[in-house]
């Protein structure tokens, strides 16, 4: 009775908030299947978003750096140059929302990050997945969509160094409150730099559009629209640089400086048009259709090429080129999936069918000699038609007509409370048909056709230890061209090659602590890629499909929580590459580069991000990489010297919606070379940079 009498308090409300661990996130990237990257027997690697936004990722390149052993620059001509594993250019898959425009070095070329709800990869090859290509492996930008589980709306403002800012806005909307069966999503950003090399001014603009119909309770439609339009003038190329005790090194006096033409231009309009239908057939089987469209147009102005002159006062201008690239892109994927059971044992699998249809039209006017000789102080070296021969006229070289019809399977079977087999295969059909706008010869015929027909695979077994840990080993297959890309192939890189195959065995190891606080991945591989193109011993002249490249490595990820309030995360990798038979012709002579490292694929890499929270609003932050030193030619007689760069952030969280970041980048303002052009150039890396942002959420 005497309780009745006893005074009430009322205590603070108290949230408890699962921590989130990356281990528990789902591997769509890695496996059609309804796996977590714990479960999937594969190096997989989610950056989500609220990881991007507490590491202020600008653009699709820089949340790169979370993927273990990933290197990636982007110098224009490359786009987005990722090396991974010991592969590079078409031999890493860049997909938009799970599909391939075919174009992946240029078309995944970085773009503002405001759009995309996270990034995934899958290491090694994955062909049975996305088709050819991947022998490296697979990276995934997956962009925001409506959802009908909540309204909100996200502010990004940023100012900082070089006349960089960034406006953006996003909001999810549901059409008649929590009862609703529509939402809208829209997002829009408009960013904004002169840039840190002279008189490199940059603007762009992305909107994603997106609805999101639920049907029925088992039906689901979401039309989704992006557009992105870009415009860089001036484009920095590069810096010329010389060879010194076998190092590329760069001269004091031309680090910020730019070489192009006063009228140099980059430009690309991007648009992508997206319908997913989902129809949940009944508890254990799902139907899922996407439809889409690609439509791409970029157009490039430059003078692309620059080395010093023999006393370094001065330096030669080449290779003046005027390209346009108009590409466009419709497909249709068809996928099954089913829970069941496989002689009493439990299984999943998931099937397809996936047809599309790749055109590319190249229009090139290349002016491949000298332009001229400018001091190295040169502010406004001339105009892009000032070279003899320039003209604004856009004459088409060749259309690459693709046709890709596949099918695909996977399934995965426990084979008993801990053992588990996953296999996938995939089989396609691909008709490449070009056809030559040029003068027709013997290694550039009027029309040129070439079937193939790869079929790749995947066997892994997983077995799970305890539920927080978990070993696993694989075999997987890819097929790729055996040179270039078959968007963009020619009769002389393709005739008569099938294309190249890769393999790789891998094993490793996850875990993660029961309170979700820790965790970790380590796997080790092998790849050999075989029948890839290589100069003719016998005759420069020609090619051959008979090369061999092989790499093996380590790739560790891990996330520490010791303490409440500091979080540590980062990632070390190791890869040994090797060029195993492969010549190349050098002034008509045929050379071999047997046992030597692939241009600009450093041994190893590292990557550490460290949080603290030291008061109740106030977060610190500092983040470290560092890359050992990268080949600058096949032949290996000249390196880009390894670097390490370090940044920091403070953050002042106003409210729990609200708040302030001032972050710096390079701190130590390091000169280093990202991307070793060749032996006469390089692409230098953004120096000290500073930067102020504002996050609202309502």
């Amino acid at each position: 009775m005497g309780d009745a009498n006893r005074d009430v308090t009322t205590l603070d409300r108290i949230e408890v908030a699962a921590t989130a661990n990356p281990l528990d996130s789902s591997a769509a990237t890695g496996t059609r299947l309804k796996l977590t990257v714990q479960e999937t027997p594969a190096s997989i690697t989610v950056i989500d978003l609220s990881t991007m936004d507490d590491r202020g990722v600008r653009n699709t390149q820089e949340a790169l750096f979370g993927i273990p052993g990933l290197a990636v620059a982007s110098p224009p001509g490359n786009g987005n140059a990722v090396t991974w594993r010991g592969f590079s250019g078409a031999q890493i898959t860049q997909l938009f929302n799970g599909i391939g425009v075919q174009y992946d070095a240029i078309a995944a070329r970085p773009v503002d990050g405001w759009i995309y709800e996270r990034v995934e990869a899958i290491g090694g090859p994955s062909s049975f997945l996305y088709g050819a290509g991947a022998v490296g492996g697979s990276i995934n930008y997956v962009s925001k969509v409506a959802r009908l589980d909540r309204d909100s709306t996200q502010l990004l403002a940023t100012a900082g160094s070089f006349g960089s800012a960034v406006i953006a806005a996003g909001s999810n909307q549901r059409i008649g409150g929590d009862s609703a069966h529509n939402a809208i999503r829209a997002d829009a950003a408009w960013s904004h730099s002169d840039g840190w090399a002279d008189r490199n001014r940059r603007e762009a603009a992305t909107l994603a559009l997106s609805w999101l119909d639920q049907i029925s309770d088992t039906l689901s439609h979401t039309l989704a629209l992006e557009y992105q339009d870009e415009d860089s003038d001036r484009p920095y190329w590069g810096t010329p640089a010389y060879r010194e005790d076998g190092r590329l090194r760069v001269l004091d006096a031309t680090r910020t400086s730019n070489y192009n033409v006063a009228d140099g231009h980059y430009g690309q309009q991007v648009l992508w048009a997206r319908s997913l239908l989902e129809w949940q057939v009944s508890e254990r089987t799902q139907l899922r259709n996407t439809l889409y469209h690609y439509d791409a147009l970029r157009d490039y102005r430059n003078v692309e090429s620059y080395r010093l002159t023999p006393d370094r006062q001065g330096v030669i201008r080449s290779s003046a080129l005027l390209q346009r690239h108009d590409q466009q892109l419709f497909g249709d994927r068809i996928e099954w999936s089913h829970d069941g059971t496989l002689a009493t044992l439990p299984t999943q699998w998931s099937a397809g069918i996936d047809a599309s249809y790749n055109r590319q039209t190249r229009f090139p006017l290349s002016l491949s000699g000298v332009v001229d000789t400018v001091p190295i102080d040169a502010v406004t070296p001339g105009s892009f038609f000032d070279v003899p021969g320039a003209e604004q006229v856009y004459r088409p070289d060749r259309t690459n007509r693709l046709h890709t019809q596949a099918l695909f399977v996977e399934n995965l079977t426990r084979l008993g409370p801990q053992l588990s087999l996953l296999t996938g295969l995939r089989h396609d059909w691909i008709d490449l048909d070009v056809v030559n706008h040029r003068a027709i010869n013997a290694t550039n015929p009027a029309r040129f056709q070439h079937d193939y027909s790869p079929t790749t695979g995947r066997v892994a077994l997983d077995y799970a230890w305890t539920p927080i840990v978990s070993t696993y080993m694989q075999v997987a297959t890819s097929a790729d061209p055996p040179a270039g890309i078959l968007s963009t192939a020619n009769f002389a890189t393709l005739r008569d090659f099938d294309l190249s195959t890769g393999r790789q065995e891998e094993i490793g190891a996850k875990f993660q602590s029961t309170d979700a606080r820790n965790y970790a991945t380590l796997a080790a591989y092998r790849i050999v890629r075989e029948n890839l193109a290589i100069t003719d011993p016998a005759n420069p002249g020609q090619t051959l499909p008979v090369g061999q490249q092989s790499s093996r490595g380590v790739e560790l990820a891990f996330g520490l929580k010791p303490l409440r309030d500091l979080s540590i995360e980062g990632n070390l990798a190791w890869v040994d590459a090797t060029l195993d038979d492969f010549y190349e012709n050098v002034g008509g002579v045929s050379v071999s580069r047997a046992g030597n490292r692939p241009t600009n694929t450093p041994s190893w890499i590292a990557n550490l991000w460290l949080d603290y929270a030291f008061a109740p609003k106030w977060t610190t932050g500092i983040d470290l990489r560092a890359l050992s030193s990268r080949c600058a030619d096949s032949a290996n007689t000249t390196k880009a010297a390894g670097y390490g760069v370090f940044g920091a952030h403070l953050r002042w969280q106003l409210d729990p919606a609200t708040s302030l970041t001032v972050r710096g980048r390079n701190l130590g303002d390091r000169d280093f070379i990202a991307y070793a052009i060749s032996n006469d150039m390089a692409y230098l890396g953004e120096p000290r940079s500073w930067e102020l942002e504002l996050r609202k959420e309502f």
